[in-house]
């Protein structure tokens, strides 16, 4: 049943190139569907686009950086002269930026806003119409466990994140009624090697070393195999929410009736973490380059 649910429809993924995004493209494809892959690196998407030839769907890679506005409305004008229809949006793509207040500058702050918020609200913007059009569609919009409980060390991630399920949330009801489903998702830490991909301020090794552990932690974390089932699940079915592992639900119920001790722990917890360092430490280094040691 669920499998005749995505064949031939067409889904926009954002960040498709690699980890969960990918994941996603590939259960779609297998499911028949059509895909149009978005994201900054153009070698990491032919790479998608020859991996998912073997299913016979169409696939269309569309190199996109999502905080220039133009770059969004030209990838959803090629896909839609591909493939005519968008029937899911899936907002994946996602940045880390790892490191004490003190080293955060406003342009963190502001590409976060521009990957986590302002662009899947303007793929909204200009699909949502398009939808509406063929009788409805899913918007499924990935936020983190960040999203719902603010962690140390990554300000502009949570904060970003914390808009992108503010947004969700609030314009779910009122989609509803033209047949379009949001889903917000909410994840704990995903195993896909993110540590890798982020970003590091302050004492760049041992924000590092931090993060890598906690993202890490069977209990607290979900394989992206797992997390991409979950997802295409709530999808189908148009669920509102959907929170994984349990440890991340734990957290927000946690939080929510507790907010005084979980505000402690996170204070007691912050003690645990790198202090600021020099001006040297405001330089951002990805972790690909920290654990190489350069």
């Amino acid at each position: 049943m669920s499998d005749q649910f995505y064949r031939d429809k067409v889904a926009l993924i954002t960040g498709g190139s690699r980890g969960l995004g990918l994941e996603i493209a590939r259960k779609l494809c297998a499911r028949g569907a059509n895909v149009s892959l978005l994201a900054r690196d153009n070698g990491a998407l032919e790479s998608a686009k020859g991996e998912l030839e073997r299913f016979g769907t169409g696939v269309l890679t569309v190199q996109c950086d999502l905080t220039e506005t133009a770059q969004i409305q030209s990838a959803v004008q090629q896909t839609l002269q591909r493939f005519g229809r968008i029937d899911i949006l899936i907002n994946n793509a996602g940045i880390i930026e790892v490191g004490p207040l003190a080293h955060m500058q406003f342009k963190d702050f502001d590409q976060a806003m521009r990957v986590h918020f302002w662009a899947p609200f303007i793929l909204y913007w200009l699909i949502a119409p398009h939808m509406r059009a063929k009788g409805g569609g899913r918007i499924v919009n990935i936020s983190s466990i960040g999203g719902r409980f603010a962690v140390p060390h990554m300000a502009p991630y949570s904060a970003s994140k914390f808009a992108l399920a503010g947004f969700s949330d609030s314009i779910r009801a009122e989609l509803a009624r033209d047949k379009i489903y949001v889903t917000t998702v909410t994840p704990g830490m995903m195993r896909t090697g993110s540590e890798v991909h982020a970003k590091f301020k302050g004492d760049h090794a041992a924000e590092f070393r931090w993060f890598k552990v906690a993202n890490k932690l069977p209990f607290a974390s979900i394989s992206v195999e797992r997390a991409a089932r979950k997802i295409l699940n709530a999808c189908r079915r148009g669920k509102p929410n959907l929170v994984m592992p349990v440890t991340a639900y734990l957290i927000i119920v946690a939080n929510a009736i507790f907010p005084n001790l979980m505000g402690r722990i996170m204070q007691t917890f912050n003690r645990s973490l790198p202090t600021q360092v020099s001006e040297a430490g405001n330089e951002a280094r990805s972790g690909l380059a920290i654990g190489a040691g350069k």
